[in-house]
């Protein structure tokens, strides 16, 4: 069923790029963004997901680099980062530059523009779903068709997406910070925004008033990927348990048993 679906798709959508994960099926369609509100409009009329469940942003900035060192060392494993990767810099240091560049990853195909536009749709009728996908045209303006027409729920969507990544979305009704103060600056979710953010909120006194100003009293911070490694222990219990339960023929008789 998962193969009919994507052919179909493939023959309904040409120019777009239809894959799917194995083994949980999961079907996804790259379209351009000038095609995305028709896309989507054929996608709920002619194909029937009648229900969004989600639009989200993504920022491609550095997909596929590594800067962490997970590897094992003479002393066990090691990780460790150098240098102002994504985020760690402070007010004013921000720098496209800064983010890794993928190395030695031809096997990983690099999106073609760095921020991108994800609507989760499902049909009820069919029992079926489909992640579809565009990419803004512009990094420094991206800009991507509003949906709103097609499901009004997204509206409150496509207003985080827009705070947090700063997609703007063409014929969004109320397109304005949804998550953020209003004196926020920049976008949080995007890959080269300082973690610590860019201003800082404090009530001055002689002012009498809540002022912004550049973050002074927080230093730069590392996020610290979560790695899983295979740990050894608990089989080296196991048989080290097994081990006390043998009987070696030494002692009392029936010690072991």
């Amino acid at each position: 069923m998962v193969v009919d679906f994507a052919a179909s798709l493939r023959e309904r959508f040409p120019a777009a790029e239809v894959s799917v994960a194995e083994p949980r099926g999961e079907v996804g369609i790259v379209v351009d963004a000038a095609a995305w509100h028709d896309s989507c409009r054929a996608l709920r009329d002619e194909f029937g997901f009648e229900m969004l469940v989600d639009v989200c942003g993504v920022d491609c900035m550095g997909y596929g680099s590594d800067e962490w060192d997970t590897g094992v060392s003479s002393q066990g494993f090691s990780r460790g980062v150098s240098g102002k990767g994504p985020g760690r810099f402070r007010f004013g240091e921000t720098s496209s530059e800064q983010v890794p560049q993928p190395q030695g990853v031809a096997e990983i195909a690099i999106p073609r523009q760095r921020f991108a536009v994800v609507a989760q749709l499902l049909s009820v009728r069919h029992n079926r779903r489909v992640r579809v996908s565009c990419f803004a045209p512009d990094d420094a303006f991206p800009v991507v068709d509003s949906v709103v027409d097609l499901w009004p729920v997204a509206n409150w969507f496509e207003r985080e997406a827009f705070d947090m990544f700063g997609i703007v979305f063409n014929g969004h009704p109320d397109l304005r910070r949804i998550l953020t103060d209003y004196g926020f600056v920049g976008h949080p979710f995007r890959k080269d925004f300082p973690l610590i953010g860019n201003v800082e909120v404090r009530y001055d006194a002689e002012l009498q008033r809540v002022v912004y100003e550049p973050v002074t009293s927080v230093e730069p911070r590392v996020n610290v990927p979560r790695v899983i490694r295979d740990d050894a222990r608990y089989q080296t219990a196991r048989g080290e348990d097994q081990d006390l339960k043998i009987d070696s023929g030494i002692g009392p008789a029936g010690a072991a048993r």
